[in-house]
């Protein structure tokens, strides 16, 4: 999907029929198949997985205490398939331009920067994540639920000092507030059917199926 505005608005269209109802998780999960490089969006697999593995528990959790664990893990499966897409299909300087373009040169652009400098984190992180992976399995030790704690330890502490060096570095640089870009989008065809086909999976996931075979019958 080349424009950023009909990404973004289809991700958080998705993301709100996905969570609304299994009808929405169903028509959120087609979407993906049909719109999206499924290869490209599963790319980063073990970080997904290890997601998943967290949902799964949850899941067990609700289900034990009289919960819906099993509607809860089909939405959020689905969520993390769109999460997974956009952060796979995300350019540098995509939430910067949208949110320029949608709030202007200082509450958009400010918006736009937080958006992309929690990106570069987040790409970042999974960069940590495998460098830790990687000198584990150097040393002989398996990577398991034991490995979470040191390793969540080491990436919180590696998160906070490039937060205070990047305070530091726009503070230096006479970083107030705003700024001034000028955005420029591509939109695509397809991009626009993508954007059609997101609308009308949030309008799927507020129908009364029930209701409708009922009718049909």
């Amino acid at each position: 999907m080349q424009d950023t505005r009909i990404r973004l608005a289809s991700a958080f269209l998705l993301s709100f029929a996905a969570f609304a109802s299994i009808v929405g998780a169903v028509a959120v999960c087609i979407w993906w198949l049909v719109f999206t490089q499924r290869q490209h969006s599963l790319r980063n697999g073990p970080a997904l997985l290890w997601t998943l593995a967290l949902f799964i528990l949850v899941a067990h959790v609700m289900t034990a205490f009289g919960g819906d664990g099993l509607s809860y893990l089909v939405r959020m499966a689905v969520l993390l398939l769109v999460g997974a897409w956009l952060f796979t299909d995300y350019r540098s300087g995509d939430f910067l331009a949208a949110g320029t373009w949608l709030g202007g040169n200082r509450i958009g652009f400010e918006l736009g920067m937080i958006a992309e400098m929690a990106l570069q984190m987040a790409e970042e992180l999974l960069e940590d994540i495998s460098r830790i992976r990687t000198a584990m399995r150097l040393k002989g030790q398996a990577w398991g639920i034991r490995s979470l704690v040191p390793a969540g330890r080491v990436l919180l502490n590696d998160a906070l000092v490039r937060a205070d060096t990047l305070a530091e570095q726009l503070a230096m640089r006479g970083y107030r507030n705003g700024g001034t870009i000028c955005p420029v989008f591509y939109t695509t065809k397809w991009d626009v059917a993508a954007g059609a086909a997101a609308a009308v999976a949030l309008i799927a996931a507020f129908i009364p199926v029930s209701e409708f075979f009922i009718l049909y019958r």
